[in-house]
């Protein structure tokens, strides 16, 4: 006889059940090599760190080496905003590690003036984009290859609410290079889906790091103001955070560290937003 409920079970079973099926976070990339742009300092740093707890071995790539040490993670110096530094880049992971499975295009960059568009030169433009939108271009066109010829992968773009909340007096080009890099992502994967690889944005609001703790105590002290004045006074600029704080580095490793593992298997080519409720719309 069929019956359109399960049987009720006593609660010692269901106790020990429910601690079987418990999985251990701590080994879900166990066997994986991943590589994090931009992972000496700040979300990359979080994420990189994040992937190497989850058993991942976890290359980090910057210009300059990383203040504090990670004996767990292994560093590649590379100049992503030209094309020969990402070309060196893929051929010394390539060549030392065999394979990519994990790769999170996390390098971004703003530091174009004040002022509006006039303001800006074709320097402005050129460097922001290529930093912000072509190094991921670049990457993924070196490695994608090996990700399809192996049928599996994942590729993450670390993009930004800008794309989509331009702070146009400021840093125009960098909106400008995220909303590229969004429509981008989505288009790659539609292409590459089908081969075995999975394609996600992450776009974060504004995230307390540490160049964002300095720059708030140079804004209070110029300003007069305690560093809680300073950071409300950044939050409305921002048109204002729900959640009522920034976003913490760790929090976006967390969304990251998820997206990469096989419990996210069904998810691509789609943009996950974390900002705190920044965007005002749907």
């Amino acid at each position: 006889m069929n019956c359109l409920y399960p049987p009720i079970l006593p609660y010692k079973f269901l106790t020990q059940q429910s601690k079987m099926e418990q999985f251990n976070f701590n080994n879900e990339l166990s066997g994986k090599i991943a590589l994090v742009t931009g992972g000496t300092k700040g979300a990359g740093r979080a994420i990189a760190e994040r992937l190497s707890q989850a058993g991942a071995t976890v290359i980090i790539t910057a210009r300059n080496p990383p203040e504090k040490e990670n004996g767990q993670l292994h560093f590649i110096a590379s100049d992503l905003s030209k094309a020969e530094g990402a070309q060196k880049l893929v051929s010394q992971v390539l060549s030392t590690y065999g394979r990519l499975d994990i790769l999170v295009n996390n390098l971004g960059s703003s530091v174009t003036p004040a002022g509006g568009f006039a303001a800006l030169s074709d320097q402005d433009w050129e460097s922001t984009l290529q930093a912000n939108l072509l190094a991921p271009v670049r990457l993924d066109r070196g490695f994608l290859p090996q990700m399809i010829n192996q049928t599996s992968g994942v590729i993450i773009h670390i993009a930004s609410i800008q794309g989509k909340l331009p702070l146009y007096q400021s840093t125009l080009p960098y909106a400008a290079a995220k909303a590229g890099l969004i429509n981008y992502s989505k288009s790659l994967s539609n292409e590459v889906t089908p081969k075995g690889v999975r394609v996600l944005t992450v776009s974060p609001g504004w995230i307390r790091t540490e160049n964002v703790k300095t720059w708030l105590e140079t804004i209070a002290s110029n300003s007069n103001i305690s560093l809680q004045e300073a950071e409300q006074s950044v939050m409305d600029a921002l048109g204002g955070i729900p959640f009522g704080r920034p976003a913490e580095p760790e929090e976006v490793a967390e969304l990251v560290g998820f997206l990469v593992s096989t419990r996210a298997g069904y998810l691509t080519g789609t943009q996950f937003v974390i900002d705190g409720g920044t965007v005002p719309t749907i």
